[in-house]
């Protein structure tokens, strides 16, 4: 099958690629090279490429950064979801498409909520979750209004090597291996109290290509583990796995103006549908990310 992978360059994109690659699919994807919210841009990457499958990964990725910029995060979420679904469904073999959002939108939910199914009410808190409802609805819109053959995937908390550190495991695990190599005695964090469903992104990649083969059109599906980790627990858990005696000071990093308490998703939908099971171990996936920073310290204080 040949894809398009918007985003390919980034942290799931570039897994999702490999992962793409290995069963056996044509990609083509792309990076800041092809802004989403250029309309002509998008358009001709279409039809230059014809894809036969688009994964719709780019975007503004990160949670707290939009509440700095909310114009941008609405323009490159929704808007650039909105070329890409115009472009896709102008082809001359219409593709099918797969347009990441996120669970954010779900906000703050209540305990009764959860595990929080695709048909509970979204409750955007943040400028990057209300523009991800926004790019949900316009897909929503593509596949009644246009019949273009659109699936949507929420997926939770994923984690692995390669993230950026602006994200809190990959930040934690950095700031670890630092200390690890300063002798540092204190790890600091922001607010520990949040409760994360967190899925290796190895095993969210796999949900993708399933989805888009196998999922419905119009149907939205979370992607995630079913089950929700304390991110104090996450850290003291890194710390272990790392065999550097560190003491825990949280509340010390800058926290978001408002910060979802607890996200727990139901994967039933996405399990029913393809079959997907996540299958990487949490301490597996940790002590990845832990390796990887690793290596990369190592590298930037290589001469």
């Amino acid at each position: 099958m040949r894809a398009l992978v918007t985003g390919g360059r980034g942290f799931a994109g570039r897994w999702l690629v490999s992962h793409l690659r290995e069963e056996g699919d044509e990609v083509l994807a792309t990076g800041e090279e092809v802004d989403v919210t250029d309309a002509a841009a998008v358009e001709e990457l279409f039809e230059s490429y014809a894809p036969e499958a688009v994964y719709h990964l780019a975007g503004w990725a990160h949670v707290g950064s939009s509440w700095k910029d909310p114009p941008r995060t609405f323009l490159v979420n929704a808007q650039g979801t909105v070329h890409v679904l115009d472009s896709a469904r102008r082809q001359p073999v219409t593709p099918r498409v797969l347009v990441v959002s996120s669970a954010e939108v779900y906000g703050s939910v209540s305990a009764d909520q959860l595990p929080l199914g695709e048909e509970v009410p979204v409750h955007p808190v943040s400028p990057y979750a209300a523009s991800k409802v926004a790019a949900e609805v316009a897909s929503a819109q593509a596949w009644l209004g246009f019949g273009l053959p659109v699936v949507v995937a929420r997926p939770f908390n994923h984690i692995g090597p390669g993230q950026s550190p602006t994200f809190v495991v990959s930040a934690l695990a950095r700031r670890i291996v630092e200390a690890e190599r300063s002798g540092a005695a204190r790890l600091e964090m922001g607010n520990p109290t949040p409760r994360r469903d967190l899925t290796d992104v190895r095993d969210v990649v796999r949900a993708y290509r399933l989805l888009l083969r196998e999922g419905e059109p119009g149907l939205t599906y979370n992607v995630c583990s079913g089950r929700d980790l304390v991110i104090g627990d996450l850290a003291r858990r890194l710390i272990d796995l790392s065999g550097v005696p560190l003491e825990l000071s949280t509340g010390t990093v800058e926290m978001r103006p408002v910060d979802v308490p607890v996200l727990r998703g139901d994967p039933g939908r996405l399990v029913k549908a393809t079959g997907w099971q996540p299958q990487i171990p949490l301490d597996q996936t940790l002590a990845d990310v832990l390796t990887y920073w690793r290596r990369e310290v190592a590298a930037a204080a290589a001469p």
